[in-house]
């Protein structure tokens, strides 16, 4: 019986409907005769309250000047400066009372009430000021030219709904919790409710919060040029479902936000560099003297072009060539910087290959007819074409050991020209 006692007794609410009248009457009584006993103590505290409140309003003109102060559209003095200004009169006051009603020797009623009152004010204005640092903290965030009028501006509306709702449902929670109301069944009914929200618009929520996750985390901004699964072009815009990518043959391809999150994304504007890699096929029958000084020739040519030279070398044994790899960067990460420099290079060598005689190589194919007795048919009948005795080359002069390579990426160039 204690404990069903205790429990009927914290869940009572403070304020019976029944019994109003008699205790507004008994608030008045007391009031009275406290105003009537402790008058010296009341004028010092109404004069202490009031120094509070007026060093308050102080305060509040101050947050004024930090937004003036603040650089920018949303600096953090501005974003702290707005929730400074949000502060309410009445939360003021109730901060004084609260302060100075201990030192007055106010009666339970009057103490109860301040209390109440006092909560009351403080919950909400907290609520007040976490709304507009959240969305102080949105637009501080997203300040800079590239996403100005973009996501944030189509979205800010649903997130200020969003914030704000929640923010106050649980001021309001709280409140109810403290006037003895019973929240569980409050509580649960909004949490199903949410569930059932969410599972309702979950695709608008995934490119929402994908948006937002574009916003804070900036793996790419509006006017970068991106590479993403098959597709590439430039960023137009960044919108609250999707984002329009201006693609270089002209069209525009509009992406929702969370499919383009899925996929590899390559943000070419964020490169210092692009490297452009050829390969040369040469002739087989080009002198090894004149392979050997190949990677110094191209390292001329390169950088007789203005462009930093990577590496050169032999790469591969083909049918009907000796391949050799040459790799170079542009100057910047412009496309058309890239595309320059790959045109310039490859004029350049052409020229110095010619001057040089040497050859490209092109598909070839040599046939043989094979004679009865087993050997082969010339193409003049009679004659034999005399063999000439193969001659072995001479081995190269050692040169020491190779000198390492000033370029330490590890990344594989094989298949990324772009």
């Amino acid at each position: 019986m204690t404990t069903n006692n205790s429990i009927a007794a914290v869940r009572t609410p403070k304020i019976d409907p029944a019994n109003i009248d008699q205790q507004a009457q008994s608030f008045i009584n007391a009031s009275t005769a406290w105003l009537q006993t402790h008058w010296l103590q009341i004028i010092i505290a109404v004069a202490v309250a009031t120094a509070i409140v007026l060093a308050l309003f102080f305060a509040r003109r101050l947050g004024n000047k930090l937004c003036e102060r603040s650089p920018g559209t949303a600096g953090w003095g501005k974003v702290f400066g707005r929730a400074i200004i949000k502060t309410g009169n009445f939360f003021i006051i109730m901060v004084a009372a609260k302060l100075v009603s201990g030192y007055a020797n106010a009666p339970p009623e009057i103490t109860t009430t301040i209390n109440f009152l006092f909560t009351l004010s403080a919950v909400f204005q907290a609520a007040i000021w976490a709304r507009e640092i959240i969305l102080g903290a949105i637009e501080h965030r997203t300040q800079s030219e590239q996403y100005s009028g973009e996501a944030l501006g189509s979205a800010m509306g649903i997130i200020r709904l969003l914030v704000t709702f929640a923010l106050f449902a649980i001021a309001l929670i709280v409140v109810l919790d403290n006037l003895g109301v019973n929240v569980t069944g409050l509580v649960a009914g909004l949490g199903v409710g949410g569930i059932a929200i969410g599972l309702a618009a979950q695709g608008i929520f995934a490119d929402l919060f994908a948006a937002l996750a574009i916003i804070f985390d900036r793996p790419f901004r509006r006017g970068d040029a991106i590479t993403y699964d098959q597709s590439s072009g430039t960023v137009e815009a960044i919108g609250l479902k999707s984002t329009r990518i201006r693609a270089a043959t002209g069209e525009e391809r509009i992406i929702a936000n969370k499919n383009l999150l899925d996929k590899e994304i390559l943000n070419n504007s964020q490169r210092e560099y692009r490297r452009i890699k050829f390969t040369l096929g040469l002739v087989q029958w080009t002198p090894i003297d004149v392979m050997d000084r190949l990677p110094d020739i191209l390292k001329e040519v390169v950088e007789g072009c203005g462009y930093k030279f990577v590496r050169a070398g032999f790469l591969n044994f083909s049918a009907s060539s000796y391949d050799f790899d040459l790799e170079f960067d542009s100057e910047t990460a412009a496309y058309e910087d890239f595309f320059n420099a790959r045109n310039a290079v490859g004029l350049a060598i052409i020229r110095r290959f010619n001057n040089e005689d040497i050859e490209f190589a092109y598909p070839t194919q040599t046939a043989f007819t094979a004679a009865p007795q087993g050997g082969m048919i010339y193409p003049y009948p009679g004659e034999e074409e005399p063999v000439e005795p193969r001659v072995k080359a001479a081995p190269p002069e050692p040169k020491g050991p190779p000198v390492p390579s000033p370029d330490r990426s590890a990344v594989d160039q094989d298949g990324h020209q772009t």
